[in-house]
């Protein structure tokens, strides 16, 4: 079933990792719990599919009893055909929510990250710490339940912290919301993610891991940030000669 479904949808194997170091690369993935999590609501709507299906087979029943038998027949053959439809979809949507829970990826160097996520549609994101707003921690009643969290990542023109809680999962994540959902450990992804986000800009322009990469000489600035490091260098000389100018008259 495994390679009939990636054959037929073609799912594209695991994700390369995003833009930075490749010794800073950690990867996460859901809990077990967001697996029975899954498989739960999958089982609720299996459930409201049977429910209605039988019942309308009991309605239409009752109803084609009136109706002339020919007629009666076909509608009678419809309602087993859909009945049967129902039965058969069962295990490919099972295998679909498996195979959901396993592709899922997150994905965090020290520049930025990668989420992967879907089957039958595949969603990949990438966010750089540059465009990064904020992070924090959600979880709901059945999610405090099963000891798993969603981390929300919200990148520059997200909308305000309201609006993005309010929006929809799906339409965030198109947008500028990303989330690791059903994760077991989204203390530990959050702190990740302020620490590196907080050396990100702390370095500036710079990276700390770029100077061990290429080989232990940090790259001069180019552009707009050469003619700023040469104001610098030229306000520092001016404030020197000053200072021993100052120095000179009180001696």
């Amino acid at each position: 079933m495994r390679g009939f479904v990636f054959n037929l949808l073609r799912i594209p194997p695991e994700p390369e990792p995003p833009a930075g170091s490749h010794s800073s690369v950690r990867v996460f993935r859901a809990a077990r719990n967001f697996y029975r999590f899954l498989v739960a609501k999958w089982l609720l709507k299996q459930l409201g599919v049977v429910v209605g299906a039988v019942s309308a087979l009991i309605f239409l029943g009752q109803w084609t009893r009136q109706l002339p038998e020919y007629v009666a027949f076909w509608i009678n053959m419809a309602e087993w055909i859909g009945l049967a439809g129902v039965v058969l979809q069962m295990p490919f949507t099972f295998y679909l929510v498996k195979f959901d829970y396993e592709l899922r990826w997150y994905i965090i160097t020290d520049r930025s990250l990668r989420i992967r996520s879907g089957v039958w549609d595949i969603r990949e994101m990438t966010m750089t710490f540059a465009n990064i707003q904020n992070t924090s921690v959600q979880q709901g009643p059945l999610q405090r339940l099963l000891g798993i969290s969603d981390v929300m990542v919200r990148t520059a023109g997200g909308g305000s912290a309201t609006e993005a809680q309010g929006q929809h999962r799906g339409a965030g994540e198109m947008m500028h919301i990303g989330y690791f959902h059903g994760v077991e450990n989204a203390g530990e992804i959050r702190d990740l993610l302020k620490e590196r986000l907080r050396r990100y800009r702390d370095t500036g322009l710079g990276d700390p891991d770029e100077a061990v990469d290429s080989g232990g000489s940090v790259p001069e600035p180019v552009g707009n940030n050469q003619e700023l490091l040469d104001a610098a260098r030229a306000f520092a000389g001016e404030s020197r000669r000053l200072r021993q100018q100052l120095a000179a008259s009180t001696n």
